[in-house]
């Protein structure tokens, strides 16, 4: 048997045998009693002793120690209401709308074995939900081309150095210098935006400081293997202060916490909730006027993102102060609008550069996956209550592989472990065979007090609440409840312990009660009014649209439907729906809505030239991108309305320009004089 199998079966002993005394024992009891530990030395036993209930303590098992107020001898006990899982309030609709929403997950989410477990200790002993019941109302699209299967393999390393609090050591390329280095970092936690994974922690070899500094790192711009510092069990404690949230949360020119400046922003009428719903945190100062306009000042660390959200609105939002702000806003049209006035430059594209990163190993090794003692653990939950009050049950493999998402080779390895596991004197837990495409289940003496699932592992309720900040506002649609009554509720699963290494699910805003509705409008074909605000018309429009499908993809919610009001196909962004109703008007489906794979309001395929400046985030991000022979980038951009693209190009101020469709190019320079002589023309009055 494996050193992993060995220290498997010692664990879920050591669990197994606290569990059954339900008393404080001292270490001798448990060297007597415990499966793995009684032919070990005093000296390799203290040691193997203590690093398995360290190991425990950081998988959620909560073993506690006092002294013998008597003989001074340390006592070890693990209380049994710390260690299952709570009865957790869902009602079989949410639950129903958990199983669901997240199956949409399959295979786009980094986590989804772990969410699978935790998903089952929720559901356990409760009637199983089918994975996808009535019709597909929605799609999620995560994995863009920077997640690759080389990320999947560092987002695994990187979780599990964070768990268990080891320095790494990785080559990493800068964006901003462009140098290539080793780096030695102690990471303290994941967060993922816009498609792109990223991890902080204190880099303790930066060039040019005495102390280490915190820093953000991209995990695509990894190269190689990460390996760990040191051969110590724990290298470092994370900062009781720290909290990712606030890394992920934070907005685009908020990116240090020195703080340079504070613009002050006029906000037009119909854009207040918008702006509001967008950029209202982060020490931001929102003032709505009587004639419905506001004000938002905003302190930054850097101006340029400033620049970009207000060219990006086109008119809806006006720099005020600093000047500098205004300055550079005015001087940006002006980039833009020289760019795209004339011929489109010819730019001659390189060939591609081989690969500056070295490359990360060639073992297969997938997305973050759960850890082994809490599958283990799961099972031998899952198969007892299978049996309920008899003493054996027969069990389809092919269930608890479906179930599990386990090979056949790895269920009867998981089986051979748990035949091992005892309570001390002998006592064992569970007997299972396999014959003929089927599971024996014997339970034995003690049996049933693990009949109830564990409390979710520290993985298992990151990987939940990963989960909800991706699906929340679909699981409030399909469970018929409010976001903050479901979250309460699952939060209670956790168990005692900080996640402070892991976001939570991110504020929704207005697009809760938005996805809510269109949701339902799909769900059963109503037709919906929405109140919609179009990325570059001056005008608040209200719409009545014919909903198909929602969708998600890491720039956020989007609703693919039939708009009324224009007679056509229409992709609509939920972050700019301002409100939702269903009309009592039934529709029927349209052929020409059959396809809802292929982008429904794709207008065409533009070709932009970057600048140098941009040209190495664009290589990295967009897929058939080029470099050309004078620095820059070469990308076919697909755009889904003229407005989008038109904002696009404006919030690039000047780095990349439009170089075809014709029509658009010329709208571009249009649109940026306009701008100018509208903020001049303010600035005058």
């Amino acid at each position: 048997m494996t050193h992993d199998a060995d220290k498997l079966i010692r664990q879920l002993s050591l669990v197994a045998y606290l569990m059954a005394e339900q008393r404080p024992v001292t270490a001798r009891d448990v060297k007597s009693n415990v499966e793995g530990y009684a032919n070990m030395g005093d000296e390799a036993f203290a040691r193997r002793y203590y690093a398995d209930r360290s190991e425990l303590q950081s998988l959620g098992v909560p073993i506690t120690s006092g002294r013998d107020e008597f003989t001074g001898e340390e006592l070890y006990n693990l209380r049994e209401e710390q260690y299952f899982l709570p009865p957790i309030d869902l009602s079989d609709e949410e639950l129903a709308a958990l199983t669901t929403s997240f199956y949409l997950l399959e295979g786009q989410f980094a986590y989804a074995e772990p969410l699978r477990l935790a998903l089952q200790n929720l559901a356990l002993g409760r009637a199983h939900h089918q994975a996808d019941p009535g019709p597909k109302t929605a799609s999620v699209e995560l994995l863009g081309t920077v997640y690759t299967p080389e990320v999947a393999q560092r987002l695994a390393k990187l979780e599990l150095a964070i768990s268990k609090q080891r320095t790494v050591k990785f080559v990493y390329r800068s964006m901003s210098s462009g140098d290539q280095r080793e780096r030695t970092v102690n990471p303290y936690g994941l967060y993922e935006m816009r498609g792109n994974w990223y991890v902080v922690g204190d880099d303790l070899d930066a060039e040019g400081e005495g102390d280490a500094v915190r820093k953000t790192f991209r995990v695509s711009r990894m190269g190689g293997d990460i390996k760990f510092a040191t051969r110590r069990e724990r290298d470092f404690r994370t900062p009781a202060d720290f909290d990712v949230t606030t890394y992920r949360d934070r907005l685009p020119w908020h990116l240090e916490e020195q703080t340079r400046g504070v613009a002050v922003l006029d906000v037009s009428a119909d854009a207040t909730w918008l702006v509001r719903r967008l950029y209202d945190r982060g020490g931001s100062v929102f003032d709505e006027h009587s004639d419905g306009t506001a004000t938002l000042t905003t302190p930054y660390s850097h101006l340029g993102p400033v620049v970009e959200t207000v060219l990006q609105h086109m008119g809806r939002l006006r720099a005020v102060e600093p000047e500098e702000l205004v300055s550079e806003v005015e001087a940006s049209l002006e980039r833009v609008a020289a760019l795209h006035d004339g011929e489109p430059t010819d730019p001659v594209v390189v060939p591609a550069k081989t690969q500056e990163l070295p490359p990360a190993p060639a073992r297969a090794q997938g997305p973050v996956a759960p850890e082994r003692f809490a599958l283990l653990q799961a099972l031998l939950a899952f198969l007892l209550e299978r049996c309920g009050d008899e003493q054996s049950a027969r069990v389809q493999s092919a269930d608890i592989r479906e179930r599990f998402h386990l090979s056949q080779q790895e269920l009867e390895e998981h089986l051979d472990l748990l035949n091992l596991v005892n309570f001390g004197g002998g006592c064992y837990a569970v007997y299972c065979a396999t014959e003929n495409g089927s599971v024996m289940v014997d339970k034995e003496l003690y049996g049933d007090t693990f009949r109830r699932p564990a409390r979710l592992s520290p993985l298992e309720a990151k990987a939940l609440l990963r989960a909800l900040d991706v699906v929340a506002p679909l699981v409030a649609a399909e469970g018929h409840t409010s976001l903050d009554a479901v979250r309460s509720k699952v939060e209670e699963a956790f168990g005692a312990f900080s996640l402070r290494d892991t976001p939570a699910p991110a504020p929704s805003g207005g697009e809760e009660s938005a996805v809510t509705v269109l949701n339902d409008g799909v769900r059963h074909r109503r037709v919906t009014r929405i109140g919609y605000l179009s990325r570059s018309s001056s005008e608040f429009s209200e719409r009545e649209i014919e909903p198909y499908l929602l969708r998600r993809d890491e720039r956020g919610w989007y609703v693919e439907a039939w708009d009324l009001s224009k007679n056509g196909r229409r992709t609509f962004k939920v972050e700019y729906v301002r409100d939702a109703t269903l009309l009592e008007r039934t529709y029927e489906p349209r052929p020409e809505m059959d396809d809802l794979t292929a982008g429904l309001d794709a207008a065409g395929t533009a070709t932009v030239l970057f600048a140098p400046s941009r040209a190495g985030r664009e290589l990295e991000q967009r897929a058939g991108s080029a470099a050309t022979q004078e620095g820059g980038a070469l990308a076919q951009v697909g755009y889904g309305s003229r407005d989008w693209l038109l904002s696009e190009m404006l919030r690039y101020r000047g780095d990349a320009e439009l170089l075809a469709p014709a029509p658009l190019r010329q709208a571009v320079c249009e649109q940026a004089l306009e701008l100018l002589d509208a903020f001049s023309g303010a600035r005058a009055r």
